[in-house]
């Protein structure tokens, strides 16, 4: 319709909109009889209509506002657009400024429903067979019409069960193969299923008295999505003895720290352990490393990542430190840098089997964040107190190539002075004679995961396998 008009030149205020079927229906024509339709296709196309990707972006979310006049500004915007392309750019205009303000309406919409909406269990009826998909029934009332925009996050979020969203504006259906949105507005139904008590004790349990902050709450939840929240309820009894809980917690004892929290920190207060004698074979070496004291590392890591490979291998490659599924399996270059380390090694052609794999820092450090273990940059105390193993291991393996992925490798092998960005991809050799050793600086792979995909990911990657290529071409890679 809006292209039509356009193509005629028909200005904005020739134009009448109006919604068909009232406030709820999103969609719009010029008469309700359908004469103006007609009048329009009866003129001559007299001009091409050109929107720029922008634009194209901006009217559909326009049009999900439920201002009966979204249709109106979305076709002024199209045909100001028409003469000046960088229309949308100029915030201060009026219709963009208002364009702009309904937009983020819209998605303010989709996020209050993404965080308030309730899914309550549908009983299996007499006579169905249980299936191994459940099914979920909620409902919502947005104030614009956001549910083909929304619908994705929620067939992403609970892709396992199949469940409805009614709404006065239309509803939602997901049954695992099909997402249907339809217009058709919906009454709301009885949903009940039995866990509303279950529900009320959670949420009263995690109020926190010391941290009652209304105003911001009821901007974070305004009002008018109260009366769909089985929680809501409970907020002005909660809100009213707040101040009485807290004085009741300020008058009680301090309580003992936890067990566990006391075996830490008695740990840490452990003086370390003195280092002792130098190892005659790596087996050795490995014993002496899992009882390692030296730093505070060991207080909360399962246990010290040895190195792995030929007592007599030409080429050591030396990490940072081990990460979450290193520290669980006591084994370096398991987890997802180690599979990409893999990876990248078969397709540069070395044997991985041939090289002696090992870490700067034999402890996993970490913050936890609920329930996962953060990885943490190890500093360089802890480099300085794993720095013997280390030296241990390269006298007693002899390698004629050393390879350090990472910043934290290169400064446990020469020191602060050099700078990865300095030396990476490039080699150089230590010593003289017999005792030479080849040096190469690489990118660490767990940096490569942390690019995520594009075009600058892929062409690191390739630098990276590029780089141990120079391993494949090593002389004597395999000792012989």
């Amino acid at each position: 319709m809006a292209r039509a008009a356009l193509q005629r030149a028909v200005p904005p205020e020739a134009l009448d909109w109006r919604i068909r079927g009232g406030e709820t229906d999103l969609f719009g024509q010029i008469t309700d009889d359908g004469a103006g339709l007609e009048a329009l296709t009866a003129l001559p196309v007299v001009k091409t209509v050109t929107l720029r990707a922008s634009c194209i972006a901006l009217l559909p979310d326009l049009l999900c506002h439920s201002d009966p006049g979204r249709f109106a500004l979305a076709y002024r915007i199209a045909w100001r657009v028409q003469g000046n392309p960088h229309l949308l750019e100029v915030v201060t205009d009026a219709d963009i400024a208002r364009a702009r303000i309904m937009v983020r309406q819209n998605r303010e919409d989709c996020h209050k429903m993404a965080s308030f909406l309730r899914f309550r269990e549908e009983p299996v009826q007499q006579g169905e067979g249980q299936g191994e998909r459940r099914r979920f029934l909620a409902w919502f009332e947005p104030q614009h019409h956001i549910l083909e925009r929304i619908a994705p996050f929620f067939s992403k979020r609970f892709t396992d069960m199949d469940w409805m969203i009614l709404t006065p504006r239309g509803s939602i259906r997901w049954d695992g193969k099909e997402l249907v949105c339809s217009p058709e507005p919906c009454e709301q139904p009885e949903l009940d299923d039995g866990f509303g008590e279950l529900w009320d004790t959670y949420y009263a349990s995690t109020f926190n008295p010391a941290r009652v902050r209304t105003k911001a709450m009821r901007r974070e939840m305004p009002g008018r999505y109260w009366k769909n929240l089985p929680e809501t309820r409970l907020i002005p009894q909660l809100v009213a003895g707040a101040e009485a809980r807290v004085r009741t917690m300020a008058e009680q004892e301090l309580q003992p720290a936890p067990a566990f929290h006391e075996r830490l920190r008695a740990r840490e207060q452990l003086p370390a352990e003195p280092m002792p004698d130098v190892a005659e074979n790596l087996e050795d070496l490995a014993a002496q490393v899992r009882t390692c004291t030296a730093c505070p590392l060991h207080c909360s890591a399962t246990q010290a990542v040895v190195g792995e490979g030929p007592a007599d291998a030409r080429i050591m490659v030396v990490g940072e430190q081990p990460g979450d599924q290193e520290d669980l399996a006591g084994r370096p270059f398991v987890g997802p840098a180690g599979q990409l380390l893999h990876e990248a090694l078969g397709e540069a052609g070395v044997d991985r089997g041939a090289l002696y794999l090992t870490n700067a820092v034999k402890h996993f450090r970490f913050r936890l964040q609920g329930r996962r273990r953060i990885h943490q940059n190890p500093d360089a105390g802890h480099v300085a107190a794993c720095r013997p193993w280390l030296e241990q291991e390269i006298a007693l393996i002899r390698p004629k190539l050393i390879v350090s992925l990472g910043a934290t490798a290169l400064r446990a092998l020469d020191g602060p002075g050099m700078a990865m960005s300095d030396v990476r991809g490039t080699s150089w050799t230590v010593g003289r004679g017999e005792n030479a050793v080849r040096r190469l600086a690489l990118a660490h792979p767990s940096w490569l995961l942390r690019l995520g995909e594009g075009a600058q990911a892929e062409s690191e990657r390739q630098r990276f396998v590029e780089g141990l290529t120079r391993l494949r071409d090593f002389p004597d890679q395999s000792g012989s």
